[in-house]
């Protein structure tokens, strides 16, 4: 088939259906369905805690371990492939390999049970790994296939079409889930394992879209050398050096560090805290009060993002990132105290103006405080690898804090503490 010309509307219809495809993932499984199943399975048990690799561990630590695990496999992995993609010049190959991996690995969770732990634990890890390994690539591509003036809309359309796709799929799994006897179930189990295959098959369906008409990529000229095969790394070494010339910009990554770190860790533990420590009446009211939770978070982020990006324009970025870390510590300060879904449900509220807010913020300051260069590709890789590793070292502390204390409410104090110093850091960053 011939190569669609670059910029071609076809061409970027389908680099962004990638979304549709994938973005299911994030959503039904990492967000909601799963959390969901998981606590069911300890519920069931009339157990907290289980044996893995000879240590008793509390079931939330053990899950968030295995997170934090498959993320620095990716921060790991990532910059490597991306030089043996770019050599080559087969990207294509590589977005299928994760793709897959990631889909059959969701597909494979229909059999997670506390009996074979270790076998849902690597499907559970693989999975995460194919969704972040495939997003790399995904990535990556945008260079290739848009010109710069085509950006910003072709990236917007690809998020529009994640969240559409992937509430959608939600809504479905809802629905069978709790009208399980109308489609001749016997339980909720079924339907809600069901939920990984449909999740799976629609992730691998969809994007043969994508695959049908993106490009294989660019071959390099000379052999695969070790400076080929690590040039990934010496592109992060290199902006690393880069940054001792620029205070500003050097000051804001740190303080992002700090606070980004816990701002992801809420993202991705915020299901499971409501899970297992509110009190819901029955299990029916516990699928529909999360998923409406999810759904509220999904739904009041792009309002979020909207309305901070209004302050930033009267207060300027350093000033409004302070202003939503502090509500930030409001929010979990009230977290600590919740214990009845109605609580939670004004929780979701203000983590969805928040959550959009700083991440849509944090990006655009950070290009803004880039210095005059060509570069910005190593720029940004060098911003989403520090964002993986806060992501590490958040979800560790998250479950080892909880692991020593025996409840998740104690995890949210450590948060405030790095939203509060991530407060402190933006204060030190240059007015000029």
């Amino acid at each position: 088939m011939t190569n669609l010309p670059k910029g071609s509307k076809k061409l970027l219809s389908a680099w962004a259906f990638y979304d549709w495809a994938n973005s299911v993932y994030s959503l039904v499984i990492a967000s909601a369905i799963f959390p969901l199943f998981y606590g069911a399975l300890f519920r069931s048990a009339g157990i907290e805690e289980i044996e893995v690799f000879g240590t008793l561990f509390r079931r939330s630590p053990l899950i968030f371990y295995t997170t934090a695990i498959a993320f620095a496999i990716v921060s790991i992995i990532s910059p490597l492939l991306s030089g043996v993609a770019d050599y080559l010049g087969n990207k294509k190959v590589f977005l299928k390999f994760f793709c897959y991996m990631g889909a059959f690995s969701t597909i494979a969770l229909y059999w997670f049970s506390l009996e074979h732990i270790y076998f849902g634990l690597l499907c559970y890890l693989l999975g995460l790994v194919g969704f972040w390994g495939s997003i790399v690539f995904y990535n990556s591509y945008l260079p290739d296939i848009a010109f710069p003036e085509q950006h910003d809309h072709i990236s917007a359309k690809g998020y529009s079409m994640g969240y559409i796709g992937s509430v959608l799929l939600l809504l479905v799994c809802l629905g069978l889930i709790l009208f399980y006897e109308t489609f001749g179930f016997e339980s909720e189990a079924f339907p809600t394992r069901l939920s990984f295959i449909l999740t799976g098959v629609w992730w691998i369906g969809f994007s043969q879209y994508t695959y049908k008409y993106l490009p294989k990529g660019n071959k390099a000229d000379g052999p695969l050398t070790k400076q080929v095969l690590f040039d990934g790394f010496h592109e992060l070494k290199k902006i690393w050096s880069e940054l001792g010339n620029q205070l500003k910009l050097k000051r804001y990554l740190i303080a992002f560090f700090v606070y980004s770190m816990a701002v992801q860790t809420v993202m991705l533990a915020a299901a499971y805290f409501g899970e297992q420590e509110l009190e819901w009446g029955s299990d029916s009211e516990r699928t529909i009060g999360l998923i409406v939770s999810i759904l509220l978070i999904q739904l009041i982020a792009a309002l979020g993002a909207f309305l901070m990006a209004r302050v930033s324009e009267k207060v300027g970025n350093i000033k409004a990132l302070v202003y939503v870390n502090v509500l930030w510590m409001v929010i979990c300060v009230y977290a600590y105290f919740i214990v009845s879904p109605t609580q939670f449900y004004i929780a979701a509220i203000f983590v969805g103006l928040v959550m959009g807010g700083v991440q849509s913020l944090s990006r655009s300051t950070y290009a803004k405080f880039l210095p005059e260069t060509e570069d910005t590709t190593s720029y940004f890789s060098f911003y989403d690898v520090s964002e993986k590793i806060g992501i590490i070292i958040g979800m560790f502390l998250y479950g080892y804090i909880e692991q020593l204390t025996g409840s998740m409410r104690y995890s949210i104090v450590f948060l405030i503490v790095f939203f509060l110093t991530g407060v402190v850091l933006l204060f030190r960053v240059p007015k000029k």
